[in-house]
């Protein structure tokens, strides 16, 4: 999973964490990054892990960049 790719700049940083701490849904999240070089990273994250799982690992990826969380 190449976090580092939707992590590149402040907004996708800050969707991620609304996700992680559950302000934004997985449809959500996903629609944000469909028809973008990254939505099939997002679609193969939330379809193979589930959302609670890709909530887990959006918080372990964001919580080594130093982004607070909740």
């Amino acid at each position: 999973m190449n976090w580092n790719a939707l992590t590149t700049n402040s907004s996708q940083v800050d969707l991620l964490r609304m996700f992680a701490e559950g302000q934004v849904s997985g449809r959500q999240l996903y629609d944000v990054y469909k028809y973008t070089e990254t939505g099939g990273i997002v679609r193969n994250l939330l379809r193979d892990k589930g959302v609670l799982e890709a909530r887990r690992l959006a918080r372990r990826a964001l919580n080594r960049r130093s982004v607070k969380i909740g």
